[in-house]
């Protein structure tokens, strides 16, 4: 009597933890995989679900929302051979729980992966100044690539930014002595725009001196002077002399023509 009894009550046990045991509760934004005997048996919703216990087992259960994945920067080459350093963000969410899981081995990684071999594909078709002028190109590329690869995997790809293209520091360097090069290059072209017109000023303006020539030859003299000291200034400069008599003849050439052709304007102020 008191066998049956005991059994009774495990029996009633039973019946009240087998069910509690059965259900699975399901995240709104989030799905589950379940599998009966090590094989797919159905794809758990949000809400209260049940399983058979012993039998069925839940074996992933991730959500459905869209997803950042954050690429750390990673190294490429551009076609012009230059290094640099590019990362990026992307956005991805899961469309079929089944496949994300069995179609593909840890799918997240498989993203990045496919990402960065992506990412410099692209940049290894362009040279660098076209890299920083084009984002949005590489981005539309990424996206399309992207979509395509992860379609079969059961993964959307909404949205990929490249966040910065970075060159390595040697190649930084070179550029801004590159630029500060430029620079020094436009100004040096304007000074001497600037001194060639203002030299014109002078020779017009003392051919009604009594001893112009004597003047401008002496002025000439001065700033051939301070022009080589200037050059010799500079470490990298190749300094070449002018043979002082062609300078002679020039400005005698340049004195004879503005005589013929009538221009003769009064001195400003400022040479005086």
């Amino acid at each position: 009597m008191e066998a049956i009894i005991s059994a009774f009550f495990l029996l009633i046990i039973g019946a009240t933890i087998v069910p509690l045991s059965s259900g699975k509760v399901i995240s709104q934004g989030s799905e589950a995989l379940v599998e009966r005997l090590g094989k797919y048996q159905r794809t758990l919703k949000p809400g209260l679900n049940f399983i058979v216990p012993f039998l069925d087992t839940i074996v992933w259960e991730e959500t459905t929302r869209e997803q950042v994945l954050d690429i750390e920067p990673q190294d490429a080459i551009t076609s012009d051979n230059v290094s640099l350093k590019a990362d990026a963000v992307v956005y991805w969410q899961i469309l079929n729980m089944q496949r994300a899981y069995y179609a593909i081995d840890d799918v997240e990684k498989a993203i990045e992966t496919l990402v960065l071999t992506t990412l410099r594909s692209e940049i290894g078709q362009m040279k660098l100044e076209e890299t920083y002028s084009s984002r949005k190109e590489i981005n539309q590329k990424l996206l399309h690539q992207l979509d395509e690869a992860t379609e079969s995997w059961g993964v959307k790809v909404t949205r990929v930014e490249v966040k910065d293209i970075k060159p390595a520091p040697k190649v930084l360097q070179s550029m801004e002595e590159q630029r500060a090069a430029e620079i020094r290059k436009r100004a040096a072209i304007l000074d001497a725009e600037g001194t060639a017109e203002y030299m014109e000023r002078i020779s017009h303006a003392l051919q009604k001196q009594t001893h112009g020539q004597e003047v401008l030859q002496f002025f000439l003299a001065q700033k051939y002077v301070e022009a080589n000291s200037k050059l010799s200034e500079s470490p990298n400069s190749k300094i070449l002399f002018m043979n002082p008599s062609v300078l002679n003849e020039a400005l005698a050439e340049l004195l004879k023509t503005d005589k013929h052709s009538g221009k003769i304007q009064e001195i400003d102020d400022d040479f005086v």
